[in-house]
């Protein structure tokens, strides 16, 4: 069975969503992959496709989702650092990676925020291959 990840942050609009784009695309065919919100948003911001697109990472299917539309349950469950309070979803390993919102910032906030993410996507990716979580 695929062990299934979830990133999570407030409307799913941004951190959470780029998230998922990269780990779906540095990560393996052994992982599932989900992101999801704690709020009601739209869709994805368009500087958060747009700084992924500039990498060649398509993220213009991606929607905005609610946890109530992901699975219920996780192998690890990773926030983005929000300052909300995260509902209880059952998973065996929990971080948070406390990442500034860019949101209504410039692009080059975006462009930050984006490489951080990745950064953070391969480590959790190394530690997922190497067993430590």
């Amino acid at each position: 069975m695929k062990k299934r990840i979830a990133f999570v942050c407030t409307h799913n609009s941004c951190r959470s969503i780029m998230a998922e784009a990269w780990a779906k695309h540095l990560g393996k065919d052994q992982y599932e992959f989900y992101s999801a919100g704690t709020e009601v948003y739209p869709g994805p911001k368009a500087l958060a496709v747009e700084v992924m697109q500039d990498l060649g990472i398509d993220m213009t299917h991606a929607s905005s989702k609610l946890l109530s539309d992901i699975p219920a349950s996780f192998d690890v469950l990773v926030t983005m650092g929000c300052g909300v309070e995260c509902p209880f979803v059952p998973c065996k390993h929990r971080e948070d990676w406390g990442l500034d919102d860019p949101s209504g910032g410039p692009k080059s906030g975006f462009e930050a925020t984006r490489d951080l993410i990745q950064v953070r996507v391969e480590d959790l990716l190394r530690r997922l291959d190497e067993n430590l979580l």
